[in-house]
């Protein structure tokens, strides 16, 4: 609503139109009175934030009579009160506002009659009090709501003083809050049956600025102790300090004196009796258990009360810990549950146990070696870090900064492209587009002309504030720091992963779960994910004790090396710097989104990504999907995903993951070519390491013995199938999958007749 203004005057003049016409330029409602008598009534009937009393001339009447006679009413508790006073001569004394804050006054304004003057008071008034005041009257809102609280509330100061205590807490504890405000914790009695260290545990927790959550036993004013679920949150205030500590607290209902609490509550509900027990009952109906903050599960069973009572056990010993990360916790319960567990349930929880301690919780394991060699050395490749080191071995490569190609001359322009190029790249919205042919006509480069047209589709340069002759620049020295020599890992392989990426951002539901600037660093991630690839594995550096690996300490090597020199690249030259002209904050947004991504396509933590996708995006949709009271939009389900950018974070990297190995889905003659030339860089790894004594990290890939079949059967079965079952259940992609089916089969084909190659020999030779 409006702002309401009265202003009190003795009479009509320059001063009181002024105030007049800036009520009317700042859009508030305006009401004038001329008596003391006028004033109130009209105060009483619309209770106007802002009172302006003329305190120029006492002759007409009393200005701080008024104002008193105002403050007098409880409704002025939240009105700001201006006093006009008069000019003061060059030559005079300024006088004290001493007497007008005595009065009532909250500030005073020397008289002005300027519309402008008079409405610049009121609108700093508006910003300043007027909005602190509101937010006052809603504190009335708020406390009762908390006097109304089933959970006892108790607020403290810094300093451990009592400041507030509710109604629940008053039953919970015996006390009246006249008792225990202004007291200091460590005056009223403690409970002997706490741990010794546990009040230090608790208060050198929440000193750090962290929220406890805990079993306490507390001492009633009665003098029994009860044992209660705390929580205990610090609030922090003016200059970012800790100023205040709010603790919540439920009866922890184990213990006899809970139980009797609690028993005392039931009949009074029994009775229709909602009269306080003599005791002082706390009444501990749980009327949130739908709610995460509980904790407890009751169990509806014959036996609820013994479950009941070791669960809340189990639940003593989980809340006690002052630090604990969510593993520990599983763990504790499952230790709990085990305690009076028959013996066949504790041993299964023991082997429970045992898998929950490793550190590769999402990586499958293995059966032998001699069960699934193809699926063995290729999941060992991929996802170990290949920390076995041999001494006196260095594996270097160049940095391919100044790589040029010939023949085919750069665009200007995106409109400036060879009509065989642009020809093809017509088509390149399709899924089967043949990023081969691109590379053909383009003399290995199609990553510099398919990304002028995807970026130009997805409004990059737009977005970044950069030319399009900076983005053509940026593209091309990316492209050069790709090594045309590696048979897979090279900028055709970047364009396939960039053609891959832009289709996915093209899908409804991606479209509508991602911001552009999700867009925007989805599409350089792609670009530049493996720039200045070596043709070689993570597992080969670290065994070879690269540079790389010695600079990233065997850990993502390649996924870092890719990032930093990308950036570098970028920042190093302001004519490919396609970053110059955005701000600090959407830069370093940027930026992260795009190395988190990079990170990603780093296999160690496939699984981990996958599984965390699953369970945070595909399961909840799922639920939503079949919920009767689901309306099942794809609208609602995005704006959901917004909401949360962690979930948006997991969608761009599925995304990164499954352009980056989407070969199997691909139509299948771009499949079998991409199959060869992987094929063709692990043969040339298996060959070097044997010639530098190195550990052969993939043994079948050895270009004499190995079936292309079985270690594609292999790579689907273990890495594509889930992922992109999952992919597939948010983005929807039946082309896709179609293509993954028809290629699985024709490697199962060519195993079952024992062939080794890319093609039947009938193929071969048509």
């Amino acid at each position: 609503h409006p702002l309401q203004v009265l202003l009190i005057f003795a009479k009509e003049d320059n001063q009181s139109n002024g105030f007049w016409w800036a009520c009317d330029r700042a859009g508030y409602r305006c009401n004038v009175a001329w008596t003391l008598e006028s004033a109130l009534e009209c105060f009483l009937d619309k209770h106007q934030e802002i009172i302006v009393i003329d305190h120029r001339n006492s002759k007409y009447f009393d200005a701080e009579d008024i104002c008193r006679s105002i403050r007098a009413t409880e409704l002025s508790e939240h009105t700001v009160i201006l006093a006009v006073v008069p000019r003061t001569s060059a030559d005079q004394e300024e006088t004290s506002v001493l007497p007008l804050l005595d009065a009532g006054f909250d500030r005073q304004f020397m008289e002005n009659s300027s519309v402008t003057a008079c409405y610049n008071e009121l609108v700093q008034i508006e910003h300043g009090e007027v909005r602190s005041q509101f937010k006052l009257r809603a504190c009335n809102a708020v406390f009762t709501a908390l006097d109304h609280c089933q959970e006892a509330v108790e607020i403290t100061s810094e300093d451990h003083v009592i400041q507030y205590v509710n109604p629940a807490f008053e039953r919970m504890m015996g006390y009246c809050k006249g008792e225990l405000i202004g007291k200091e914790l460590t005056e009223l009695p403690k409970s002997d049956k706490n741990p010794a260290d546990l009040l230090d545990n608790i208060n050198t927790f929440i000193k750090k600025g962290k929220e406890w959550q805990g079993v306490y036993y507390a001492r009633r004013k009665s003098g029994d102790s009860i044992q209660q679920h705390v929580k205990i949150t610090p609030v922090v205030g003016q200059g970012g300090k800790i100023r205040h500590f709010v603790s919540l607290k439920r009866l922890h209902c184990t213990n006899e004196n809970n139980k009797q609490l609690y028993k005392s509550y039931r009949e009074d509900k029994n009775t229709g009796d909602n009269s306080q027990s003599e005791s002082g009952s706390y009444k501990c109906k749980n009327r949130r258990k739908d709610s995460a903050e509980v904790k407890s599960v009751t169990s509806q069973s014959s036996d609820a009360p013994s479950l009941q009572t070791r669960r809340h056990s189990s639940m003593a010993r989980i809340h006690s810990m002052t630090i604990e990360a969510p593993i520990t916790k599983v763990i504790n319960i499952i230790n709990a549950a085990q305690e009076n567990s028959p013996i066949t349930v504790a041993e299964a929880l023991d082997r429970v146990l045992e898998i929950l301690r490793t550190t590769e919780l999402y990586s499958p394991q293995l059966g032998t070696k001699d069960e699934d060699p193809h699926t063995s050395d290729l999941v060992g490749g991929l996802m170990n870090d290949g920390l076995r080191r041999l001494s006196g071995n260095e594996y270097v490569f160049s940095k391919n900064m100044n790589l040029s190609h010939t023949h085919l001359p750069v665009p200007n322009t995106i409109n400036d492209v060879p009509p065989c190029i642009a020809q093809l790249l017509d088509n390149e919205e399709s899924w089967d587009f043949n990023i081969f042919e691109l590379e053909a006509v383009t003399n290995k480069r199609p990553l510099v002309y398919l990304g002028l047209k995807v970026f130009a589709r997805f409004g990059v340069s737009e977005f970044l504030n950069c030319s399009e002759a900076t983005l053509r620049a940026w593209l091309q020295v990316i492209e050069a720091n790709y090594h045309s020599s590696n048979s897979y890992h090279n900028s055709t392989h970047a364009a396939d992963v960039l053609h891959a990426t832009a289709f996915f951002l093209g899908k409804e539901r991606v479209k509508g779960s991602l911001d552009h600037l999700d867009e925007v660093a989805a599409l350089i991630a792609a670009t530049i994910h493996d720039v200045d690839h070596p043709g070689r594995t993570n597992s080969f550096l670290c065994n070879a004790g690269s540079e790389l690996a010695v600079l990233y300490n065997d850990t993502a090597v390649l996924e870092s090396h890719h990032t930093a020199l990308a950036f570098q690249l970028t920042t190093k030259d302001s004519k490919y710097n396609i970053f110059k002209n955005i701000d600090r904050n959407r830069y370093r947004t940027l930026r992260q989104a795009i190395i988190d991504m990079v990170l990603a396509t780093e296999m160690t933590k496939h699984f981990e990504h996958v599984n965390k996708f699953v369970n945070s995006i595909n399961k909840p949709m799922a639920s939503e999907e079949t919920s009767p009271h689901s309306e099942g939009s794809d609208t609602e389900c995005t704006a959901n995903i917004k909401n949360f950018p962690d979930n948006q974070t997991l969608i761009k990297r599925m995304m990164i993951k499954c352009a980056d190995v989407a070969n199997p889905c691909r139509p299948l003659e771009l499949c079998i070519e991409w199959a060869g030339r992987i094929s063709e860089e692990y043969f040339a790894q298996t060959d070097e390491e044997k010639r530098q004594g190195l550990p052969v990290v993939m043994p079948v890939f050895d270009r004499n013995t190995c079936s292309i079949p079985k270690s594609q059967i292999s790579f689907i079965d273990y890495f594509i199938t889930d992922m992109f079952d999952a992919w597939d259940a948010f983005a929807h992609l039946p082309v896709l999958m179609q293509h993954l089916a028809n290629n699985y089969k024709h490697w199962k084909t060519l195993d079952d007749l024992k062939c080794k190659s890319l093609r039947l020999p009938s193929e071969n030779n048509n």
